[in-house]
């Protein structure tokens, strides 16, 4: 079963897979965040639960950039450890891919850390991405 987080209560419960993915955050900063990103950016945040085990979560936002056109950004994706390898992350990308379909955008796209090769080869292989650019980021000090 794949549910919207949408109370403050739901959210805390992804929290714990997400943490696996973003572990940089505390509970209160990923609430705070995901709160701030659904209000502004209109992020979704859904988790994918095997009986009553929450087990998967993605959090993606729609969007129109010049380069895409319209289309969906999944800004997370993640299987809790102990439950890699059972389809859990192709069932929640292909949520977001007809998700896009269904609400009428063009694509899908999304960003993987460089050390992350096991992904890649996921996204490549197993759903069918073509990696078509590079990310950059910097630090800017207020």
């Amino acid at each position: 079963m794949i549910k919207e987080m949408r109370t403050k209560e739901q959210r805390r419960e992804a929290f714990q897979v997400m943490q696996e993915l973003r572990k940089h955050l505390d509970e209160k900063t990923y609430l705070d965040l995901v709160e701030e990103a659904h209000l502004k950016d209109m992020y979704r945040l859904y988790a994918l639960y095997d009986g009553d085990e929450l087990v998967a979560v993605t959090g993606f936002k729609p969007m129109i950039t010049l380069y895409y056109g319209r289309f969906v950004w999944v800004c997370d994706l993640v299987t809790s450890e102990q439950h890699r390898s059972k389809g859990y992350g192709e069932k929640l990308l292909t949520f977001v891919e007809n998700w896009a379909v269904e609400n009428g955008y063009q694509s899908v796209a999304l960003s993987s850390g460089v050390q992350k090769k096991q992904a890649h080869r996921f996204y490549k292989e197993k759903m069918s991405y073509d990696q078509v650019s590079f990310v950059f980021k910097k630090g800017l000090t207020p």
